[in-house]
């Protein structure tokens, strides 16, 4: 141990013997104050190597292979251990599961994390995504994983190392839950919420600040263009492309248009021109037309920090009602009832708010090939305000008047839509937001809704906790993924107190 971490440690405990009874600062005592002080002078260095460490893993889902079955992840749970150990906590690896902790009590408070990430193009960065980025854009840590969710489990781990080295005696036992398949399938999470016990009260550490009691329900509208042979001499649409996963505002789509003349090209451009945030490149050759549109990706629930590549290249081509061979009635369809609005209100009946959670957000996300045609997939982010059957009536309804109206057949029509969840009950909510109005200065917080869904509806008394500052773009699931470090630090502090301040 250093002199300095010494000298820091003995003044620190010589301060908190004198605080019987503990003074408090606005919501937030000295003792839990001093320690997240301590987090920030003492830890910085190594919690970034911790991140560095975890982000080289590449724990994507990968179909067919179960988490416990993935080298990747089983080499990402043995650097956690590692790290867990070297810090002095025990490790329980449940499988999907990896639980850390701190102290023996029976009451227990827990953090809840995940270890897995999104798929990436490597292409699209300026260093490989799954190294530590700090030099491309200095101030900040870019990468996949640094703010969903890597970061996070590195700000818990030093939150929970500050508060074993002042040896803070706690009434509550500390738990870090990292699940392995919370991007992809949380089935395997309930199946071990079944088996086991959970703590009493859980913060979720995979979302905004101040307080997040309110989370819209996740939904994918799914449909399938049939394949289908075109005869006509008139220009029409044979490729239409674009998406990378579901929960990703694409920023990427293609288009090949056939039997294109000067008249058409000229059309085009300069519908282009009305588009904002788009850029376009065009290669047009023997009367084909190839064009690439590149937007701008965004988590898909927070549709507005994205541009969507896919019903802006459609737009761009809304200068005709397109012959409806496969790409060309998709092309349609995407025009007549989605356009470049982000709530729905061209879709049906769908589109409705609710007063606390907002808009319903409907925003194409993934074209998919397969061997029955282009299948389309729809991300929802639903309110409440609106029953399922209400909204898959609503939805249906649309799909079979546009069917009828062009004389198409839709295929492999599905609707998987998930409820709203909202949190009422939390005991912990007033004890968040005077942790977060202390270290930020933003009086008078209160709890806020998102268009996310995370672990948090699973956990008993959950509610979320950052890591993203209200107001400012949530990068995770984008191809630009990074947080600052004065945020990462920020975060740091945040959770040190706070896991003192509710489990002491």
């Amino acid at each position: 141990m250093s002199m300095k971490k010494t000298k820091y440690l003995t003044s620190l405990l010589i301060s908190c013997t004198l605080l019987i009874p503990l003074t408090v600062l606005a919501g937030v005592s000295n003792l839990a104050n001093k320690a997240a002080q301590y987090a920030e002078s003492t830890y910085q260095e190594e919690m970034i190597e911790s991140l560095r460490q975890l982000m080289t893993f590449n724990t994507i889902a990968v179909e067919g292979l179960a988490s416990p079955d993935n080298p990747e992840h089983q080499n990402f749970k043995f650097e956690l251990a590692k790290q867990a150990k070297n810090l002095g906590f025990d490790y329980t690896d449940y499988g999907y599961v990896v639980v850390i902790g701190l102290g023996d009590s029976k009451q227990r408070v827990g953090m809840i994390t995940h270890g897995d990430i999104q798929p990436f193009n490597p292409s699209k960065w300026a260093q490989s995504p799954l190294t530590l980025d700090q030099t491309s854009e200095p101030g900040k840590l870019i990468g996949r994983g640094t703010e969903d969710d890597k970061g996070p489990i590195s700000n818990a781990l030093y939150a929970m190392k500050s508060i074993k080295d002042l040896k803070i005696n706690l009434n509550k036992r500390i738990e870090l839950y990292v699940y392995m398949a919370e991007e992809s399938d949380w089935e395997p999470l309930r199946q071990h919420i079944k088996r086991y016990s959970l703590p009493q009260l859980n913060i979720t550490l995979d979302s905004e600040y101040p307080v997040v009691t309110a989370e819209k329900g996740y939904g994918t509208i799914s449909m399938t263009f049939p394949n289908s042979n075109n005869t006509t001499k008139k220009a029409y649409i044979s490729e239409f492309t674009g998406g990378f996963f579901g929960s990703q505002i694409p920023e990427d789509a293609h288009a090949i248009i056939e039997n294109v003349n000067k008249k058409l090209l000229s059309k085009i451009k300069q519908r282009a021109k009305s588009h904002i945030g788009m850029s376009y490149s065009y290669q047009w050759q023997d009367e084909r037309l190839s064009i690439r549109a590149l937007g701008k990706s965004a988590h898909s629930s927070k549709p507005e920090y994205g541009v969507n590549a896919i019903t802006h290249l459609a737009d761009l081509l809304a200068v005709n009602h397109w012959p409806n061979n496969t790409s060309g009635a998709l092309v349609n369809f995407l025009n007549d009832h989605l356009g470049l609005g982000l709530f729905g209100k061209k879709f049906g009946d769908i589109a409705y708010s609710d007063d606390f959670m907002g808009p319903m957000s409907v925003q194409p996300t993934v074209l998919k090939a397969t061997s029955k045609g282009m299948q389309l997939n729809i991300n929802i982010r639903r309110p409440s305000g609106k029953t399922t059957q209400q909204l898959e009536n609503e939805i249906n309804s649309t799909l079979v008047k546009w069917q009828q109206q062009n004389q198409i057949k839709l295929v492999d029509l599905n609707n998987d839509i998930n409820e709203p969840f909202v949190q009422q009950n939390a005991p912990q909510i007033d004890t968040l937001l005077d942790v977060f109005s202390f270290y930020t200065k933003i009086l008078d917080a209160k709890p806020i809704s998102i268009g996310g869904g995370t672990n948090s509806r699973l956990f008993p008394n959950a509610v979320s906790f950052g890591p993203t500052m209200p107001g400012t773009q949530y990068t995770g699931h984008s191809e630009h993924e990074f947080i600052t470090m004065e945020q990462f630090v920020l975060n740091l502090k945040m959770y040190t107190a706070v896991l003192i301040e509710l489990a002491k």
